[in-house]
């Protein structure tokens, strides 16, 4: 089992597929219609989010990885909301504006939370785009470690056979959320990802374990893909290779909205196969990260915060690794709630006892401790090349696991000033010879009617003795 969530940073990923917008109309409804018999719904929220190929690549670009979008969009409102919304999230879009086709875009109409209707707009991408993609994938296949082939049936992919054989030539991991029955499209790919009724619907029915084992491998050998998972609802996933088979349960507790759980699980399987992940690791991160979507409402990602939570245990947890956003939301909360907020921050890359009891010492000024832990890059800067030793996601989850600490949170930049004052905490503490109005982010803090405190490092205690006393201990 993974000790921690891995660092996406190094995934690079081509997403192609079918480029939805999902739109959502949300309000209450509180009486029929007079004109038929049917709800009438007072929209108060109106919200676009990308689907599809895009949702793919929007999760993966949440997971902090490199990845690149190809696809057809319409020369409309539609396809340039989209882009915006995935350039935003650092999604490096190339995408075909056509004008000869409309925008994919479902809408969703929803009342206290209940789909009431979906309206899809669409019209199929016409076939001399093929010629189009054939060229824009031979420039980005090589800049590449894996390609996602995301198929909603809707045109993009009509010729995913020889994009796939284009994939090969190049030894680029070939990844496929397949739609339809004729899986002779997508032989050769790496890996495929039907869910249970796509499985049956191309294989047959399975009443038991030994016709899912019989009848996927026959899939395998069939059309000579290597890799098998089966998306089983609530009965979790099988993953199928020649020789082996692994079956791991659902990890969902409330299932709200299974839109768009498909694209998270393949989005996690790319990007844990682009840094050279073994299989079945890359499938129990998928599967964490699908519990997570579907107990959002609509199309959804996962942050990282999010999946390392679920892995050691909840999901829901209220303590631990954070992104910025949850740490805003849940420090107003406490604070609503009379407790006192404490934070510090540094790069704690090898924890030692002088590490510990500073932490311990400020928990005791407060009730809620905060650590912001400077990112990989940041640390390289402050402290040289070979820095840091352990990776954000690995001392981040160690100083979660302390239990004077209750929220830990990156940071990108060289000090935390901006995240300071964005959080504005009720303490900042901070150790060694400073003086109050010396330390980062201090004066918005004071300025907000907070404090800043100086504690003493405990003697003799330092990453840099650490690395030195190992270093001579092996020479």
């Amino acid at each position: 089992m993974l000790a921690t969530t891995p660092d996406f940073s190094k995934a690079r990923v081509l997403v192609v597929g079918d480029v939805m917008l999902d739109r959502y109309w949300s309000g209450k409804a509180a009486r029929i219609s007079p004109e038929a018999p049917v709800p009438v719904v007072q929209v108060k929220t109106i919200e676009d989010r990308v689907g599809g190929a895009a949702n793919v690549a929007l999760n993966i670009a949440k997971l902090g990885g490199k990845v690149t979008l190809l696809g057809v969009v319409g020369d409309d409102e539609e396809g340039r909301i989209v882009k915006q919304l995935l350039e935003a999230a650092g999604v490096i879009c190339d995408l075909i504006v056509e004008k000869a086709v409309r925008s994919i875009c479902k809408l969703r109409i929803v009342a206290q939370h209940q789909q009431l209707i979906r309206v899809d707009f669409e019209e199929t991408p016409i076939e001399f785009i093929q010629t189009e993609m054939v060229s824009r994938l031979s420039q980005h296949l090589p800049k590449n470690d894996v390609v996602v082939f995301s198929d909603y049936g809707k045109g993009t992919l009509s010729h995913v056979q020889q994009h796939i054989h284009q994939a090969k030539q190049l030894s680029v991991k070939v990844l496929v959320d397949p739609k339809g029955v004729d899986y002779q499209r997508y032989a050769q790919a790496d890996l495929i990802t039907p869910n249970w009724s796509e499985f049956q619907a191309v294989m047959g029915g399975c009443d038991n374990e030994e016709d899912l084992l019989t009848k996927g491998r026959e899939l395998i050998n069939t059309y000579q893909i290597p890799n098998l998972l089966v998306t089983r609802g609530e009965a979790g996933m099988t993953m199928l290779q020649k020789d082996q088979v692994h079956s791991i349960s659902a990890q969902a507790k409330d299932v709200f909205d299974v839109t768009g759980a498909g694209d998270t699980v393949i989005a996690v399987l790319a990007a844990c196969v682009a840094i050279d992940m073994d299989w079945y690791d890359a499938m129990y991160l998928g599967n964490l990260a699908g519990g997570i979507v579907v107990g959002k409402l609509g199309t959804s990602t996962v942050s990282i915060a999010e999946l390392t939570r679920a892995m050691h245990g909840d999901k829901d947890s209220q303590y631990g690794v954070v992104s910025e956003a949850e740490l805003i939301a849940l420090i107003a909360t406490a604070k609503a709630n009379g407790e006192k907020i404490i934070m510090t921050n540094g790069c704690f890359d090898l924890l030692h006892v002088g590490h510990v009891t500073y932490l311990e010492q400020a928990k005791a000024l407060g009730d809620r401790l905060c650590v912001a832990v400077n990112s990989d890059e940041s640390v390289k800067k402050l402290k040289g090349e070979s820095r840091p030793i352990n990776s954000l996601q690995a001392r981040m989850t160690v100083l979660a696991a302390l239990s004077c600490v209750d929220w830990v949170v990156p940071f990108t930049e060289d000090t935390p000033v901006r995240l300071y004052c964005s959080v504005l905490p009720d303490v900042i503490v901070k150790g060694g010879d400073y003086q109050p109005e010396q330390v980062a982010g201090g004066d918005c803090v004071i300025k907000a009617g907070g404090e800043v405190k100086i504690l003493s490092f405990v003697e003799g205690q330092s990453t840099t003795a650490m690395i030195k006393k190992s270093q001579a201990a092996i020479e």
